[in-house]
């Protein structure tokens, strides 16, 4: 029996773990330091719906807030929270700068997303990742791009210009397969002009819970003991694709080069549901070249009571009958799978605006008390 804790664990079988979260305490108190220590946690995500509970739910950044003040009284709101954002990624970043060298660049990756209301401008989108590339200033930065039909270029092109991204808000096969197809031809075209292709990584962020918040109400009369089954069901199909798609002779051949396949990464890994195990879709996914990302909550569960197995390669033949039998219930997963994708981007474009709301009232109440 290992003396490792489950979370620890799970690298046994393949898999990292990235903490889906980020805020200032947690990188001033060392618990960032004890979590890669003692959990062997090998990343870290952000959203701005995670910068907002951050900058906006307390104190904590109250004293830096001050300080960019006092140098630019009449700075926007905007360029207020990338000051403190891009501090705290940095400091992420140097705390997993030793997890990202050992690992040869696979892990140790710091997450910072676009902002959210560059969702449909493609080539703005481009530009503000690179800007932000040049500004965070830190080997182990992905960026972060909603794997929209907007996004996709948007990955084609960070991915060519040597940038490491973090593909996020996929919720479909379809929409997985073309974006790893923009990930190959990133590849590709950076090859075309003579550059390296090696030490370019990326992660495709594919969500999981929230396809059962969706499907589930669907399953109630018509097949209730689907409930809870088919987001992960989905999820296998994704990997089974990915082991597909990364054998393809095409990459095999950029593999060769030096190339690194995109992994999985699953994303949305909190259960909402709380008639399921808290754990479940932690336990339900295990397996080599995958990462999981976790929030605070599942992630102090499944530490606690775990269960470690490689889970994911099992039963990828029933996840297509299954998913297949949507179907026949009349169920429209498609149109269900791309609501939700427009309600997450809308959702991060919300949090992205009461974010820059609460910065503006903050900055006015320190310029009036100055």
């Amino acid at each position: 029996m290992s003396d490792k804790n489950p979370l620890a664990r799970l690298s046994d079988y393949g898999q990292s773990v990235w903490y889906d979260n980020i805020h200032r305490q947690l990188l001033e108190d060392g618990t960032l330091e004890r979590y890669i220590r003692e959990d062997d946690l090998r990343g870290l995500t952000s959203n701005p719906s995670i910068f907002e509970k951050a900058v906006a739910g307390g104190e904590h950044y109250d004293a830096d807030l001050k300080a960019l003040l006092a140098e630019r009284p009449k700075a926007a709101a905007r360029d207020l929270f990338y000051a403190l954002a891009i501090e705290d990624i940095r400091r992420a970043a140097d705390h997993f700068r030793p997890v990202y060298e050992a690992s040869g660049g696979r892990d140790g990756m710091v997450s910072l997303e676009i902002s959210p209301d560059l969702a449909h401008e493609p080539v703005a989108s481009v530009e503000e990742a690179i800007a932000l590339h040049q500004r965070v200033d830190r080997p182990n930065l992905m960026i972060k791009v909603p794997a929209t039909p907007e996004g996709l270029p948007v990955i084609e092109a960070l991915i060519s210009q040597g940038i490491h991204v973090n593909a996020t808000l996929l919720f479909s096969v379809d929409r997985y397969l073309a974006t790893a197809e923009a990930f190959i031809n990133g590849l590709k075209a950076r090859q075309k002009r003579g550059l390296p292709i090696s030490g370019i990584h990326s992660v495709a962020s594919f969500f999981v819970s929230r396809v059962d918040n969706a499907l589930d109400p669907l399953l109630a009369d018509k097949a209730p003991e689907l409930q809870g089954k088919m987001a992960i069901y989905n999820a296998k199909r994704a990997y089974a694709r990915y082991r597909e798609r990364f054998a393809a002779p095409d990459f095999q051949e950029l593999r060769s080069k030096g190339a690194a396949p995109q992994r999985l990464l699953w994303a949305s890994t909190g259960v909402k549901n709380p008639a399921y195990r808290d754990t479940l879709y932690l336990e339900t996914l295990i397996g080599e070249d995958t990462v999981t990302t976790v929030p605070p909550a599942t992630y102090e569960a499944f530490r606690d009571h775990g269960r470690v197995a490689p889970t994911l390669t099992q039963g990828l033949d029933e996840a297509e009958e299954q998913w297949r039998r949507l179907e026949g219930l009349g169920i429209d997963t498609r149109a269900t799978l791309d609501t939700l994708e427009r309600d997450g981007v809308a959702a991060f474009e919300k949090s992205f605006a009461n974010l820059l709301t609460a910065i503006e009232n903050k900055a006015e109440h320190i310029v009036r008390a100055a």
